[in-house]
Parts: structure tokens; sequence; C-alpha cells
């Protein structure tokens, strides 16, 4: 059913596209394999390679694909765990989940041989888009954060800064244990309703691509979302309350590679943080950061105004096309030597 749920949202992608599994190995179960849909994959210039949020996954980013794919190759990915990529059972500790994510991104671009491209991250993407770049600076060109989560400490009165009445706060203390899409697995086949009924506004901003947006898209993310929550557990452990990660960013982004350029793109409603680019300006003070700000767009960024989302991600794939980084030839030796940990 997801296979074609997902089919019909990416028939509205006018350029010819392929769909393939990618065979990582056992960087986290057995036999891990990564669901991949590619575009343009014969053109030159750099490769773009998109990460979806948690508990998205590859038809979401329609809106977006065409334009990207029409200057160079682009691939997009569900994140091991998530869509129709395996679910296999993750560490429990964030450090170990982490790597584990990062060292799939790398399995998948061994792969595909894909020597180094452009990271483009959205939300839970941006965070593991990150965290490969600090292990593997020489793989990215250029790094995308589209409104990331996780890269901000939690402030110790978050409820008192944003105001959060004692009943809010009360719902959130109690469901913390639990998985963050439980709800939609609990209510069974009325998911998909629970989905139209909390979230109608994304079905709606994807009428101009899928004509029956409003029964199609709540399917595809409950059909996403309903099978064992490998991802989401993963996030899970990964996060300290919704809004934030145990081991946030911005106490390592200072490690990232300094001739990294960075773009940040958030929306000006958002809810997620949007002090990353103040936060990479301050720790890299030397280095390349784009940041805008799209205004009345929220979280989903690349869905609430994509022509402006679109336009500033081929801004980022044109500068690196035009202003290439200099390779450190050991870095790049030892990422080519490492092993899977």
């Amino acid at each position: 059913m997801l296979r074609n749920i997902e089919q019909k949202i990416l028939a509205c992608v006018k350029t010819a596209y392929k769909r393939f599994y990618v065979d990582v190995g056992s960087v986290v179960g057995q036999c891990d394999k990564i669901w991949t849909i590619s575009l343009n994959d014969e053109a030159e210039k750099t490769p773009l390679l998109m990460l979806h949020g948690m508990g998205a996954g590859v038809a979401l980013w329609c809106p977006n694909l065409d334009a990207f794919a029409a200057t160079r190759p682009v691939y997009a990915i569900d994140l091991l765990g998530f869509g129709r990529s395996s679910r296999p059972k993750f560490a429990s500790e964030a450090e170990k989940v982490e790597a584990q994510w990062v060292e799939s991104v790398e399995q998948w671009r061994r792969e595909v041989k894909v020597d180094e491209f452009i990271l483009l991250g959205h939300s839970l993407g941006g965070y593991i888009a990150t965290a490969y770049a600090l292990k593997y600076p020489d793989r990215v060109r250029h790094l995308i954060l589209a409104d990331p989560w996780g890269f901000a400490e939690k402030p110790s009165n978050v409820y008192e800064k944003h105001k959060m009445p004692l009943w809010v706060r009360a719902i959130a203390t109690a469901v913390q244990p639990f998985n963050p899409l439980w709800a939609v697995r609990a209510a069974g086949p009325a998911g998909k309703w629970l989905v139209s009924k909390t979230r109608p506004d994304i079905s709606r901003k994807y009428l101009s691509y899928v004509s029956d947006a409003e029964t199609v898209i709540p399917e595809y993310i409950y059909q996403c979302n309903s099978q064992t929550p490998s991802g989401e557990s993963a996030f899970h452990s990964l996060m300290q309350g919704f809004g934030w990660a145990k081991n946030p960013m911005v106490k390592r982004v200072s490690q990232l590679d300094p001739t990294l350029p960075i773009t940040v793109l958030y929306g000006s409603r958002s809810w997620v943080d949007n002090s990353t680019g103040q936060l990479l300006q301050e720790n890299r003070p030397a280095s390349p950061t784009y940041v805008q700000v799209i205004n009345g767009a929220g979280h989903h960024v690349y869905l609430d105004k994509p022509e402006l989302f679109n336009k500033f991600v081929l801004e980022a794939c044109t500068r690196a096309d035009n202003e290439p980084r200099q390779k450190n030839n050991e870095s790049k030796k030892d990422a080519d030597n490492a092993t899977p940990s």
C-alpha cells in the first residue's frame, strides 16, 4: 500500500526518475536496505542528496524534485527506519543511534558510488546531515539545513518561556515515554483520519501537485508510520523533549570543517528553535554561512513556500559548483579507509 500511494504522489513529478533499494549491509540490522529515488543521475554537476524529517518519506519532496533535477543529479532516500527502508532495531543510546544513521548514509554513498554531494536535510534530516558532515567532511561539498532540529540546547525554563498552561505541561510529561507518533498506530485504521484531522494544512498544500491530496497525503503519512516504529524509536532515543536533542549540535558545530559552506533556511513561523544560523555564525566566525528566513513559512518550509525554498537551495547548489572546497588529502584518505562502527 505504501508503494502504491508513493507512486500516486510522485506521478506529479515531470522528470524521469528511478526507484530502487540500496543494500547497505549490517549497519544496524543483518541486511539493511535504503529506499532511494534518483533523477537526472547522468548529469555531471555535483549531486544533491535529500534527507527527510521525522515520520516523512521521499514522496513528500514532490514540490521540489523537478526544480533541483533540472541542473544536477538528485537523490532522495527514506532514512533507515522510515518509509520503505528497512526497519531494524537501533541502539538505545543517543550517541550510538546518531552513529548508526551516519554510517547508513555513508554506506549508501559507497554503494551508489558518489564521491561527494551537496547534502540537504530537513528537521531530523538536518541533524543527521550535520552529524555526517562532522565525520565525513570531505564528502560534503555544501551543507543545506532546512529548519533543522536538534541544534540549540533545551532551555531550563521551557514551559515558562513559551507560556504553556499547566494542563499542557501535564500532558507533555505523561506522553514523554512514548514514541512521538504512537497515537497514529494506536488508532489502527482510523490513523489516517487522525492524520487528516490533526494536520489538514499539510494535505491542502499538496493540492497544487496531487489532485486528491486531502485523501492521498494522510494515507501516505499513515502508511509511513503505521509500521514498526524503528526510526521513530531511534528519534525518541535522540530527543530530550520533542523539540530538543540530548546531544545538541551547538556543542559540536565548531568542530565542522572550517571550509565547509553551510546554508540555513528556516520558516519565520516554525516551532523549531530558529537560532541555528546565529549559532553557526558565532561558533564558525571565519566560515561561510548563509542564512535565509522564509517569511510566512512554518516548519515544513519546503512545502509552505516551495518556490522560495527551491530558489535558495539552487543558489546554494550554484555556490557549490562555483566555489569548490580545498580538499584535505589526509582526511579524504581516512574517510576512504574508514570501516563501519
